[in-house]
């Protein structure tokens, strides 16, 4: 599939697998039940103030979309892999918070995004725990189709909002009762 890919965790490079199923095994390899995966692409051009930040700066708008979707791996538990269409001869994966299960995949400039994300899924040992947001709709009827479900660009963003206000109120309560313990001491 894809020669020499090279993987960057907080900073460092290692080489990866050539073979495609080794690839593939960087990914699925630690234990979380449910996979997001997000057309990092798709979700810059469909939410507004994504799509104004790339016209001026990629990379900030690609650090933004990160940061704005990591609560749903690390309040809601979803192994989540964000995909950007690349360039270059190879895939990039970077796990930029050093979790195996939080990846930044780049594609290289042969294949898409949707190419990608499709073979995740496609390879998958249960696509029914796979989900994709994406506005595209081909890669929504494919992702549907081998078994994985699909969200919008839209949905997405509810998605995240939602995850905040359930973590906001989680985190008052522990911070209460902390507060009502430390009374009683």
């Amino acid at each position: 599939m894809i020669p020499g890919a090279v993987s960057r965790t907080a900073g460092l490079e290692s080489p990866q697998p050539a073979c495609p199923l080794a690839w593939g095994r960087l990914i699925w390899d630690v234990a979380f039940e449910k996979h997001l995966l997000i057309d990092g692409s798709n979700v810059l051009r469909a939410w507004p103030e994504l799509r104004a930040l790339e016209r001026r700066d990629r990379d900030a708008a690609r650090n933004r979309l990160s940061d704005t979707v990591r609560i749903l791996h690390d309040f809601e538990e979803f192994r989540l892999t964000l995909v950007f269409d690349g360039k270059g001869q190879e895939v990039v994966v970077e796990h930029p918070s050093g979790h195996e299960t939080f990846t930044v995949v780049f594609t290289p400039s042969h294949l898409t995004g949707d190419d990608v994300i499709e073979h995740l899924v496609g390879q998958s040992t249960d696509p029914r725990t796979c989900w994709v947001a994406t506005d595209d709709r081909a890669e929504r009827q494919t992702v549907d189709a081998v078994g994985g479900s699909s969200l919008s660009a839209a949905e997405l963003a509810e998605w995240v909002d939602r995850a905040r206000v359930r973590q906001s109120a989680q985190l008052s309560g522990l911070h209460e009762r902390n507060r009502q313990e430390w009374r009683r001491k």
